[in-house]
């Protein structure tokens, strides 16, 4: 079964650093496809992080994150990362990794046509 697979989610102090995985699996390749971050804190609408589109180009990133987040995709294409600095408590939230073949990916969610399970960031004192 084709599904999106984040991993690398963890607890971590104010100030520290993670980095996220979003790889394919199943038969998915992520090589071609466009891939957005998005983020859900409890009690909030899931919200658009960052994305970048299918010829490695970061399109959107959150204003809440604009120097201290970065996305990148792997040398083999099949894996795109969040990397993420400076970690703030209200960066605290479910992370989702999906995929588009809109040449340029935006926060629009509809456009987005596979969805990873999640993976939890937990940044507190």
């Amino acid at each position: 079964q084709a599904q999106l697979v984040e991993s690398g989610g963890g607890s971590v102090q104010p100030g520290e650093s993670l980095t996220l995985s979003c790889a394919g699996s199943g038969g998915l390749h992520l090589d071609g496809y466009a891939v957005g971050w998005f983020r859900q804190a409890p009690g909030k609408e899931r919200e658009g992080v960052s994305c970048l589109s299918s010829i490695d180009s970061v399109t959107y990133t959150a204003n809440s994150v604009k120097g201290r987040f970065n996305m990148s995709r792997g040398n083999d294409k099949n894996i795109v990362y969040l990397q993420m600095n400076r970690l703030k408590s209200e960066d605290t939230a479910v992370y989702y990794c999906a995929t588009t073949d809109r040449r340029v990916p935006t926060k629009w969610e509809p456009q987005y046509d596979s969805w990873g399970q999640g993976t939890q960031v937990d940044v507190s004192s």
